[in-house]
């Protein structure tokens, strides 16, 4: 059986595609490594320094990868990059969202970072958000990733619209942020559960790439979620009477509901009603406080 020209050609196409892909792949690796100064990421400049951003090693040295390996990919060698070496290539270069998204089309992979957006959040869901003010909302879906929220919520536990897009997680916040962590009272106990929880939703989704690298960076950064989720402790309740201690109006204490918006996907609307007077008249002061911002 012999191949037509126009199955010849469309073969051939193929292979020249990748091929142009890893070139331009090589070219904004390079071009994004060049333009990031060594003192912006806490190396020394030096004196010999002939490039003007950082040198291959030290991508690589961030990175946590193999100089030969990322040299390749700077040569546009044939190899295979997985998801969890471009994600740390794009911290390691301070992508931003158009550029992390470039990078995964460049090497035919999908970003499996926290989503940052769901078919749930609709602009009636938003606005829904808006509506229950001062009562502080999100919604997050069974990764904890947060995918929106009001601005009640947005100074709840720190300022959350200065925490980059990837971090807006609760499981990554409630370990590794300062500010997220003073603000809730019993820090052990809500770490403990949420690393429960986090374990018998993760079993749905053991083969997908975001829940394994969630899993990872967890385990890489955070000592208090390895003695968590080394118990092996799984659980599906959630603690209904919360404690905050807000660095703006003192502690809050509310009682805390689900809303599910997209079961299949996991999606629901985390709100929290103030117990007491004083609670609510904290989280109007706190809900004008980010009005004002």
């Amino acid at each position: 059986m012999t191949m037509s020209a126009q199955d010849t050609q469309a073969a051939s196409a193929a292979p020249r595609g990748t091929e142009i892909r890893r070139h331009e792949l090589a070219a904004f690796l390079r071009s994004r490594r060049e333009r990031i100064p060594p003192e912006q990421v806490g190396l020394p400049r030096g004196r010999r320094r002939r490039t003007p951003g950082l040198r291959r090693e030290e991508v690589a040295q961030l990175s946590a990868v193999g100089v030969t390996w990322y040299t390749w990919l700077e040569q546009a060698r044939d190899i295979q990059v997985s998801v969890q070496v471009l994600d740390s290539l794009a911290r390691a270069l301070r992508l931003d969202a158009g550029e992390r998204a470039h990078l995964f089309q460049l090497a035919g992979a999908a970003d499996p970072t926290p989503a940052h957006s769901c078919p749930s959040v609709t602009p009636a869901v938003r606005a829904l958000l808006d509506q229950l003010e001062p009562l502080p909302a999100a919604v997050q879906n069974d990764r904890y990733d947060i995918l929106a929220y009001n601005r009640t919520y947005g100074l709840l536990l720190c300022d959350l619209d200065a925490v980059a897009p990837e971090d807006r997680n609760c499981l990554i916040l409630s370990h590794t942020n300062d500010d997220w962590r003073s603000s809730i009272v019993h820090l052990e106990e809500a770490q403990r559960l949420m690393a429960a929880r986090f374990r018998v939703a993760m079993a749905g989704h053991l083969g997908e790439p975001a829940w394994k690298m969630l899993l990872k960076r967890l385990r890489e950064q955070s000592p208090d979620f390895c003695e968590n989720w080394d118990r092996h402790e799984v659980g599906a309740h959630r603690t209904k009477r919360k404690e905050f201690l807000n660095r703006h109006v003192g502690r809050i204490t509310v009682d805390h509901s689900d809303l599910w918006l997209s079961p299949e996907l996991g999606a629901r609307m985390v709100t929290y009603v103030p117990v007491d007077g004083e609670s609510r008249a904290r989280l109007e002061k706190l809900h004008a406080i980010a009005s004002a911002r």
